[in-house]
C-alpha cells in the first residue's frame, strides 16, 4: 500500500503522525511510505531519519495527498486540506466529527473511508488509540491550570499545593475516565485538595481505592457539582461519550457560583465541550474570560508536548496501521470488530451512530 504521512497544518500541532520507527516497520512490510518535507522536525524527527529507514520525501502537502492510498495523521484535516483527500482514499487519524459539521460534510463529499482513532475499540474494550493521548492530556491540564490560576495569567493568584500555613488549591475533576485519573494523579501528586465525579459507583470504588488520600470522591450529580462549584480553584471537565458530543455538566447560570479568577479546563472540547460557555481555543491564544471565569479550551492539548506524544500515539497507532495497511481496511475490520469501530464515514455515508444522530443525518451500518 502507498502511505502519506503530511505534516499538521492545524495551529500549533507539532505532533506527526508516524514516527521513523513506526515508518520502519511499515516498509519493512513491503509498503511504501512518503513523508512530506519537515512534517516530523515539530516532533523532534528529521526528514534524515525518516530516509534512512526507507521513507520518501516529498515537497508538498499536495503531493502527498495526490500519491497515498492511506493517509496516516494525527489532527483532523482542516478547510485547506479538504478539496485533497480523494474518492476511495483511506484517512486514519482524529476525526472527532460530532463536534465539526463542515469536516463531516466535507469528508461526506470526499467520498474517502475514515477511520476515527477515538471510536476504535480494543479486545479487552476500551479505546487503545484515545488512552494514550487522554493520558497526555490529564496529565496537562492540571499543569495548564496551576499556570493559569497564576495572577499575571489571569487567575485567583493561588499556588496548586499551597505551602505550610496555607490550604493548597481546591480541584474539582468532572469524569473519572483516563482523562480524569491522570489529571487526579498530577493534582494530587502537587499537593492539591482533589475532588474527582463521575457517574459509575464502581469506577468511584476503584478511583477510592486506588487514588493518594488527597483526592476525596464524589457522585456526579448536578446538585453535587453545585455545591463544590463556590469553592473550587480549578475545574477540570473530562467527561466522554464515545463518537457523540459531550454532554454540558457546567452550565452558564452555574459560572455565578464560582468565584473570580475561577480556571475551567475543558479537556473535552474536542467532542463539544463539556462546559456550555466552552469554544476551542489554540495554543497561540489558550483562554477566554466568560463572566470573570478563566477558560482554557485548547483542542490539542497534547500538540504542546509533540516529541512525548508522537511516540505514544505511534505505539498505540502502528498495529493498527500495519492491519489496514497489510490486509486493507475491508478484510482488517472484519477480522477485528473493534477496528471496525473506528469507521465513520464510507464513500459518503455515515456508518457510526454517534456522529448521525449529532447531526440529524442518516446512519448506514458498516455491514450494509
Amino acid at each position: 500500500m502507498i502511505i502519506g504521512i503530511p505534516k499538521e497544518i492545524k495551529n500549533n500541532e507539532n505532533r506527526v503522525g508516524m514516527t521513523p520507527a513506526g515508518v520502519k516497520e511499515l516498509v519493512q512490510h513491503g509498503h511504501q511510505v512518503y513523508v512530506q518535507h519537515t512534517a516530523g522536525q515539530g516532533s523532534g524527527f528529521s526528514d534524515e531519519e525518516y530516509t534512512a529507514v526507507g521513507a520518501k520525501i516529498l515537497p508538498t502537502i499536495e503531493e502527498v495527498y495526490a500519491i497515498a492510498e492511506m493517509i496516516i495523521k494525527v489532527k483532523e484535516p482542516i478547510e485547506p486540506e479538504y478539496p485533497l483527500v480523494k474518492k476511495g482514499q483511506l484517512l486514519f487519524t482524529y476525526f472527532h466529527f460530532a463536534s465539526e459539521l463542515a469536516l463531516t460534510e466535507a469528508m461526506l463529499n470526499s467520498g474517502a473511508t475514515c477511520i476515527a482513532y477515538e471510536t476504535v475499540v480494543g479486545r479487552q474494550g476500551g479505546l487503545p488509540l484515545l488512552i494514550p493521548m487522554s493520558e497526555v492530556a490529564g496529565r496537562m491540564s492540571v499543569q495548564e491550570g496551576a499556570q493559569f490560576l497564576e495572577k499575571p495569567k489571569g487567575g485567583k493568584g493561588i499556588l496548586l499545593g499551597g505551602v505550610p500555613g496555607v490550604k493548597p488549591a481546591k480541584v474539582l475533576i468532572l469524569g473519572g475516565g483516563v482523562v480524569g485519573r491522570n489529571a487526579a494523579l498530577m493534582a494530587a501528586g502537587l499537593g492539591a485538595d482533589v475532588t474527582i465525579t463521575d457517574i459509575s459507583l464502581p469506577t468511584l470504588r476503584h478511583l477510592a481505592e486506588v487514588m493518594p488520600r488527597n483526592v476525596k470522591t464524589l457522585f456526579s450529580s448536578r446538585h453535587n457539582i453545585e455545591m463544590e462549584l463556590p469553592t473550587v480553584d480549578l475545574v477540570i471537565g473530562s467527561v466522554l461519550v464515545p463518537g457523540a458530543k459531550a454532554p454540558h455538566l457546567i452550565t452558564r447560570d452555574m459560572l455565578k457560583l464560582m468565584r473570580p479568577g475561577t480556571v475551567m479546563v475543558d479537556v473535552a472540547i474536542d467532542q463539544g465541550g463539556c462546559f456550555e460557555t466552552s469554544h476551542p481555543t489554540t495554543h497561540s491564544e489558550p483562554t477566554f474570560v466568560v463572566d470573570d471565569i478563566l477558560h482554557y479550551a485548547v483542542a490539542n492539548i497534547p500538540g504542546a508536548v509533540p516529541f512525548t506524544s508522537t511516540l505514544a500515539l505511534t505505539n498505540a497507532t502502528l498495529p493498527y496501521a500495519l492491519r489496514l495497511a497489510d490486509m486493507g481496511w475491508r478484510q482488517a475490520c472484519k477480522a477485528d470488530p473493534g477496528l471496525a469501530e473506528g469507521v465513520n464515514i464510507v464513500d459518503g455515508k455515515i456508518t457510526f451512530k454517534g456522529v448521525a444522530e449529532a447531526w440529524n443525518m442518516p446512519y448506514t451500518p458498516l455491514e450494509l
